[in-house]
């Protein structure tokens, strides 16, 4: 079933690539290319990640007064920044540290916006918020077991992506039907399916986290050996 359900994927997302990560499988979180990761600040991609970063709260006073049409515009423009400077960052080879930690918090910030602004406005019950954000706390916890044990944060799966992709297209749809209630009779329901399999796909995700952290914590650690006193040639 896994398999299937693996072949099924890579059909239809190709290889996803992250900010500095191509990731492969599944069922485990594999890292198939590594390209240099440097530690430059000023590049293209991570300066459009940070006008992304900025627009956020913008986006979120937008979401909550009703101005849909504006919400959508942002969100439009920040779609299309996000895939602009991952092909950036991968093609000049511009991939950096900062970059693999900007780019996927503000994707995080803008559905954490979305989700704020409708529940707020009741487009969207509390509890879908609850749902996505408890996991996001539950992979926070993962993330300071995995430190503690000298461990950085986990490559992105690309399973995680796909469930934020969903939701990324969840938002806006339902967005849409709100600012042309004509076309809420399509949208709803094609922005709640969206809305509902990113969810359930992104707390699956978190449990192949889970499932890697526990696997990574409990590789056993050597010592580093003491210097010897004594010089061999």
């Amino acid at each position: 079933m896994a398999d299937v359900i693996n072949r099924v994927l890579h059909a239809a997302i190709g290889k996803v690539c992250s900010r500095g990560f191509c990731l492969a499988s599944v069922g485990s979180v594999n890292v198939t290319t590594a390209p240099e990761v440097s530690d430059r600040v000023w590049t293209i991609p991570n300066v459009l990640s940070l006008i992304r970063l900025a627009l956020v709260p913008v986006f979120l006073v937008f979401v909550i007064i009703g101005e849909d049409g504006l919400a959508l515009a942002i969100l439009v423009f920040s779609s299309v920044s996000d895939f602009l400077d991952g092909v950036i960052a991968r093609r000049f080879q511009q991939i950096t540290r900062l970059g693999q930690l900007l780019d996927p918090a503000a994707d995080r910030l803008f559905i954490f916006a979305a989700l704020i602004g409708l529940a707020i406005r009741d487009v969207i019950p509390w509890w879908l918020f609850i749902v996505i954000v408890a996991r996001d706390v539950v992979l926070l916890g993962f993330g300071i077991l995995g430190a503690s044990f000298g461990y950085g944060p986990l490559p992105v799966h690309h399973l995680g992506k796909v469930a934020t992709a969903a939701l990324f297209y969840a938002l806006p749809i339902l967005m849409l039907g709100q600012a042309i209630p004509e076309t809420a009779w399509i949208a709803s329901p094609i922005g709640w399916a969206f809305a509902l399999w990113g969810a359930f796909l992104y707390w699956w995700a978190g449990g192949i986290y889970f499932r890697e952290t526990v696997r990574l914590v409990q590789i056993p650690r050597l010592d580093e050996p003491a210097p010897s006193d004594t010089l061999v040639d």
